[in-house]
Order: C-alpha cells, then sequence, then structure tokens
C-alpha cells in the first residue's frame, strides 16, 4: 500500500429555502462513493459540506412565513441533515455558510483582494421597489418584452422571442415582489477584478483540473473576454456586511464557496483530535490534494470566480473539480404532474437507499452527460445485479456451512483460478473508483459475480450434499463462495455501507478494509446467515410516484423556484400546445360549498364545489393563503375533465385554479359576479 494521500473533498452547498430532491442526491452519492473508496483505501480524506443560507430569496421567504431566517436556515439545515444522513451519505462535517467562521474568512478573503487591489467601486443604475425598500436583481422584475411585446417576461429575457435584454428596456415594469411600479435609482456597488485573472485562468483551466469538456466550455468565456464581477448588494439583504461599508452586503456567490472553508475550520475546531491545521490544506503551498464535486450549472463560478478570489488572496487552488450532468427520469425531465420529481424523503419513504446508491453508481462515468433514472430498468438492475448476484452466492452457501460444519469456515481453495481472477480485477476496479467512472467499476464486479455464481451453480453444492462421501466437497465449494462474497462485499463497500456492514456482522469480522482482498478466511467461525437485501417490488414505484404528486400538489403553489445560486428563477413555460388540445380541458365555475383543513397536510384544504349538477371534491394547496371559512360561497374556475386523482387525504375530482408566488401570496382565479356554477368558460 503506497503512502497515505490527504485528500479534501466538498459537494455543491445546497440552498437553504428548499428539499432536497433525486437530481441533488446525485451529486452527494457521487462524493459520497469516492470519498468511502479513499477511507477504505487508507487515505486521509476529509468531506465538508454546508447549507447555502444567504440570500434575497431565503430573507423574502422567512417574512412570508413570519420567521426570521436564522429560523428558516436552522429548520431548512436539520431536514437537509436527515435526508443526507438517511442516503447514508457521509460528511465529516455539515456546516451552514451563516456562520461566524464563514463571515470572518469572507471578510479576510475580501480585504486580501482589496489590498492587493482586485476591487472596483464605481456606481450602477439599478430598479429600485419603492413598496419594499429594495434594489430589485433582474429576477424580481416583470414586464412587456421590449421585442415582441409578451407581457408578464422576467427582466433578463424574454420566453416567448428569447430575446435577452436589460432590465431598463422592459415596457410597463413591475417588481414580482410587491407589484410596485420600480423606480431607477443609483448605488455603489463593489466588484471583483476578474480580468486581471484572465492569463493564470487560461493556464490553470488546462492544467488537468477540468474534464476536457468543461474546459472546452471555459474557454469560450475566457475567449469571449473576462468582465468584472459585481460581488456587492444593497441593504435589505441576508448576508455578511462588507467590511468599511455599511449597509453594503457580499453577494451570496461570493461567500458561499468560502463556506467549504469555513466548514473545515468549523472541524477543526471542534475535533481537535484530528490534528488538522488549515493551511495544510488551503495554504498557498498546501500538498494535500483538493476536490470540488458540482454539477455542470455552476462551472463558472467554480471556474473562473473561485481559483481567480483564492489566487488574488494567496491560498491555493483546487487540484480538480469534478462535474457530473443531470438527472433525468424515464428519459425526461423531472416533472410535478407526473410524479417523478421526487424528494429525497419520499423516496426514503418507500426503498432503500442502497437501491438508489447502487442504480447511480452502475450509470456514473467520468463525463458531464446526463444520467437517466430508468424506474424499470432500476428495478431490474437492483434484484438482478445486487439480489441475484452478489446476495446469492451468500445465501447459497450460507446453510450448508452451518449445516454441514457447525458454521465453521474451512481452509480450502477449490478453484485457484477463480481465487486469482477476483485477485487480477482489483487493480483495475480501484482505478475505475479512482478515477469516477463507477459504471466500468460496477460492470467489473458484476462480471466477477457472475463467475462465482456460474462457477458455483456447475459444482452444484445442494446436488453434492445428497451424495455419500461429498461433505468435504461441499465445504470447500461454499468455503470459496463465502470468500469471492467477501471479496465483492469489499469492492462493493464505498457504495453499499450497510450491506457491508450486515455482511460483516454475518462474517463475524471487523470492518473490512481494501487491503483485506489479499487474504481469504480460513478455519473461520461464521454467524447465522439472515437475509442481506430484498427484491424492489415494481408496486413500490407507483406508490412513490403517487406519493410525489400528493407532496408537490401542495408545494407546487406555494414554494418560488430557485436555482443554486439563491436568487429566484422563473417556472420554464411548457412545451407548446395546438388550439384543439388547449379546447379539450374543460373549464368550469365552480362555487366553493365547503372548505376545510385536511388532517396531516400542512398545505391543502378540501374543498366541496357546486358545479351546477353535482358536487366534486379536490385538494387544493392553499391553506397558507386562505382561511377555510372565507372561501365557502366563493366563485372560482374549476378544471372539470381531470383525472380524478387518488391521494393520500382521498380522491381529489379535478382542480381549482390559483396563482402567485406562493406563502400567503396565493390569489384563488374568480369569475366577476353573475357567473353561474357549471358555466363552462370559453
Amino acid at each position: 500500500m503506497s503512502e497515505s494521500r490527504k485528500i479534501l473533498v466538498t459537494s455543491a452547498l445546497p440552498y437553504a429555502n428548499g428539499s432536497i430532491h433525486l437530481g441533488h442526491m446525485l451529486e452527494y452519492i457521487q462524493t459520497d462513493i469516492w470519498v468511502r473508496f479513499q477511507k477504505l483505501r487508507g487515505n486521509q480524506c476529509i468531506y465538508v459540506c454546508a447549507d447555502d443560507a444567504h440570500g434575497s430569496a431565503i430573507m423574502l421567504r422567512a417574512e412570508r412565513e413570519n420567521i426570521t431566517p436564522q429560523q428558516l436556515i436552522d429548520a431548512v439545515r436539520a431536514e437537509h441533515m436527515a435526508d443526507f444522513a438517511d442516503f447514508l451519505v457521509e460528511f465529516d462535517n455539515y456546516y451552514s455558510t451563516h456562520s461566524e467562521e464563514n463571515r470572518a474568512l469572507a471578510s479576510l478573503i475580501y480585504t486580501k483582494l482589496r489590498d492587493a487591489g482586485h476591487i472596483a467601486t464605481r456606481a450602477i443604475t439599478q430598479y429600485f421597489d419603492p413598496d419594499k425598500q429594495m434594489f430589485l436583481a433582474d429576477r424580481f422584475i416583470k414586464g412587456t418584452c421590449p421585442k415582441c411585446g409578451t407581457a408578464d417576461q422576467y427582466g433578463d429575457n424574454c420566453e416567448k422571442c428569447g430575446a435577452t435584454y436589460d432590465p431598463t428596456d422592459l415596457i410597463d415594469p413591475k417588481s414580482a415582489i410587491s407589484g410596485a411600479t420600480p423606480v431607477l435609482k443609483e448605488s455603489q456597488h463593489f466588484f471583483f477584478k476578474l480580468p486581471e485573472f484572465d492569463a493564470m485562468l487560461k493556464t490553470w483551466t488546462r492544467s488537468g483540473a477540468l474534464q476536457e469538456s468543461v474546459a472546452n466550455k471555459i474557454a469560450e468565456w475566457l475567449d469571449a473576454g473576462l468582465q468584472e464581477w459585481d460581488i456587492s448588494r444593497d441593504a435589505p439583504y441576508f448576508g455578511f456586511e462588507i467590511p468599511d461599508a455599511p449597509g453594503k452586503y457580499f453577494y451570496v456567490w461570493l461567500d458561499a464557496p468560502i463556506g467549504y472553508m469555513a466548514s473545515f475550520q468549523n472541524l477543526i475546531t471542534n475535533q481537535p483530535e484530528l490534528g488538522l491545521e488549515f493551511e495544510a490544506f488551503w495554504g498557498k503551498d498546501s500538498t494535500a490534494e483538493l476536490y470540488h464535486f458540482i454539477g455542470k450549472d455552476i462551472v463558472n463560478f467554480h471556474a473562473l470566480f473561485w481559483p481567480a478570489m483564492l489566487e488574488g488572496a494567496g491560498y491555493r487552488k483546487p487540484t480538480a473539480l469534478n462535474v457530473h450532468g443531470y438527472l433525468t427520469v424515464n428519459g425526461q425531465k423531472m416533472s410535478k404532474s407526473r410524479g417523478t420529481f421526487v424528494k429525497a424523503r419520499t423516496y426514503l419513504d418507500h426503498f432503500s437507499p442502497e437501491y438508489l446508491r447502487y442504480y447511480y453508481a452502475a450509470k456514473l462515468g467520468r463525463g458531464v452527460d446526463d444520467l437517466d433514472l430508468n424506474l424499470e430498468d432500476f428495478i431490474q438492475k437492483v434484484n438482478s445485479d445486487l439480489v441475484g448476484k452478489v446476495v446469492n452466492i451468500a445465501s447459497r452457501c450460507a446453510g450448508f456451512i452451518h449445516k454441514g460444519n457447525d458454521g465453521l469456515l474451512i481452509d480450502a481453495n477449490p478453484a485457484p483460478e477463480l481465487w486469482e481472477s477476483f485477485q487480477r480485477a482489483s487493480p483495475s476496479i480501484a482505478d475505475a473508483y479512482e478515477n469516477r467512472d463507477f459504471a466500468r467499476a460496477m460492470r467489473e464486479i458484476m462480471a466477477l459475480a457472475d463467475q462465482a455464481n456460474a462457477w458455483i451453480a456447475e459444482k452444484a453444492p445442494w446436488a453434492l450434499a445428497k451424495q455419500e462421501g461429498k461433505q468435504d466437497e461441499v465445504q470447500a465449494v461454499c468455503a470459496l463462495g463465502i470468500n469471492l462474497f467477501r471479496q465483492l462485499v469489499i469492492f462493493l463497500k464505498p457504495v453499499l455501507p450497510n450491506l457491508a456492514t450486515a455482511a460483516e456482522r454475518f462474517l463475524n469480522v471487523t470492518p473490512l478494509r481494501w487491503e483485506d482482498l489479499l487474504t481469504p478466511l480460513a478455519n473461520h467461525r461464521l454467524n447465522p446467515f439472515t437475509p442481506l437485501m430484498t427484491r424492489i417490488e415494481a408496486s413500490k414505484i407507483e406508490t412513490m410516484i403517487e406519493a410525489s404528486k400528493e407532496d408537490l400538489a401542495a408545494a407546487s403553489t406555494t414554494e418560488p423556484q430557485h436555482s443554486n445560486n439563491g436568487e429566484l428563477t422563473k417556472e420554464p413555460v411548457a412545451e407548446t400546445i395546438d388550439f384543439e388540445t388547449f379546447s379539450a380541458v374543460d373549464l368550469r365555475i365552480a362555487r366553493i360549498v365547503k372548505a376545510e383543513a385536511v388532517a396531516g397536510a400542512d398545505k391543502l384544504l378540501q374543498l366541496t364545489l357546486d358545479i351546477g349538477d353535482e358536487l366534486r371534491n379536490v385538494f387544493s394547496g392553499i391553506k397558507s393563503a386562505y382561511d377555510p371559512a372565507s372561501l365557502e360561497g366563493r366563485l372560482t374556475l374549476y378544471v372539470a375533465n381531470l383525472a380524478p386523482r387518488k391521494m393520500r387525504f382521498g380522491v381529489s375530482e379535478g382542480m381549482v385554479l390559483a396563482a402567485g408566488p406562493g406563502g400567503q401570496e396565493i390569489y384563488l382565479l374568480s369569475p366577476d359576479s353573475g357567473a353561474i356554477p357549471g358555466q363552462r368558460v370559453k
């Protein structure tokens, strides 16, 4: 075994304004597998992360929910940590960017950049909301597109014609927060002089620190010419105030990556027994390795701004960025309406985390291609590979050892060539793990499992056990079978830590290490065998999908969408439909006869609707905006021909229409007075 390496690993910081879903989990599972592999090999590998806790979106959501930003981020962090723990993602430290360590480091790095001449200040003109008394980011402004005249477009680009423009070009602009007409106002802003680092970035991005396709994309931005980066925001803003600049705050993306350093510093403080030193991992002369696992949507921040900030402030740059693609489900973008936008907790309510960990591993290569979670393939692969191949070896052999030799594994190797085949595969599997080509590692491991199963089937110990004088051969075959199973468990331990723990209990061994591949168990007592993994039932997939529809039926009307950098993002426009398709929607006037809260649901109201000739039952996620009693007798718009949907609370027979950003700002769509229940809307 070579000398132990010192490695620091991070994943992108999840935004503290919403739940973790399966798309997020792709990154954290990928990172955790790589970290566990390094630790299994005996390397010192530290994995830190944190919630990204700053920005206008968090401030505004906390205001809507009538709580403090601190209360909001604390609650979300607790939810995130529970989800990660139950998905077996094992951080050495999980922290928050809203911490004193991060405040101190962000201020220090900014001050170093400023004193080295890398910060500029100049006045800019922005829209200002006179009602909310705050400057508006582009995402918080809506108006009519200046190019095509389409109304209700955001402040940076038009969804209809695709035009990009400045917010000041919008016709009849409105604040997306208050609805007020914004006014132009001048403000002094702070800028990081990114172009000063052009030469360094051109060298570093081609040094092997990035995958080739990522380096090529970064080269496009570098060739186009870098611009100075606005790193300040005006009060009110939830974040850190800039030193010597009252009322000015660091933009969330400045202090977010510094959160990696802050989480590491917090680990040093809280666990001094680890003997970690900050400079040993972050200092300019550090010989440790530093890896960031991120999605391809935030490459510019990590491959341009972040290394330039580190360079300018006198710290080391990352050894490499490990960039992955997006997650699709059944070949399509995750969909709330189809129930394929699955929260981490919803998945965990129905399935073992290790099923998804293995499936992601089996699909993850070195590149940045999107990964598709095909739910039929998911069932087949888990059942075939894990249950039918790996666990099957142990279940086939254990009984004969317990019945025929009182659980004692004898010293025997009746197929040296098969044992050697496993030994020869070890370096290649390790190389695949090291280079994040988990898909190749899983293929090679399952090929070994196939060899072992084929050999056991050929020897057929169940048949030998019935023959006189064959008991020694039965024990020899099963002893090798158990040892081959142990090899597979070691290979799979980074992916399946719970299976490994259960197998270690059965094998009656201390936690397995990579070097244990070299020596088989011999003359060793096994513990009784219990089932290590069960097959996935196809019906559970549909149950999970339906549960996702339930979860998000409420959430979709109460929570705005957010990007990784904490700014509000707009809902994408759905695919265009023709008039005939739209005409098929049976939109009716309905009177709300009865409205009541749903027991066990935080966001749902149960509405009884009079649609003229009958009553219909509908569940609607508008509880945060309306007192149920205030709705009774009110007219609204109702989709009458939507297929009934079975929910945990009952059957929802259609949908009422509402709009708004969420929280208390949800507006039930209502017709003018005089409309009659049952009338079709033309």
